[in-house]
């Protein structure tokens, strides 16, 4: 068990999910329940993942949450394409939000591999 707090993907994923509740709260009102939604849902999942697996004992159970994280992260990337096809979004903040979840993408498959060759 370790302190998730102390995670730098966990810091970036907390960091870029405080910035699609920003974001997100300039979309239309009847989108309330739909993408808004969606995308915050997605967005704190994969902190909250992060922390769910750091609580867990062993190796195993800790990438297995952080792939759950990953998968977060995979439908938040969708989400993203979809509001900036329909204009919710312009290009300099879609390219600023994805780039910066690619990288937490990458940090998530590289602490998964680390944490399997250390079982």
């Amino acid at each position: 068990m370790q302190d998730f707090r102390r995670l730098k993907v966990w810091k970036r994923s907390h960091k870029l999910t405080l910035e699609l509740y920003r974001v997100t709260n300039s979309f239309p009102t009847n989108e309330q329940f739909g993408l808004t939604s969606q995308i915050r849902r997605a967005s704190a999942s994969i902190p909250a993942n992060i922390a769910e697996g750091a609580g867990r004992v062993g190796n195993p159970e800790f990438a297995r949450f952080l792939g759950i994280a990953s998968g977060s992260a995979s439908e938040l990337e969708y989400h993203l394409i979809l509001v900036h096809d329909l204009n919710f979004i312009d290009q300099t903040t879609y390219d600023s939000l994805n780039n910066e979840l690619i990288q937490i993408r990458k940090m998530l498959r590289s602490l998964i591999a680390r944490l399997r060759t250390n079982n």
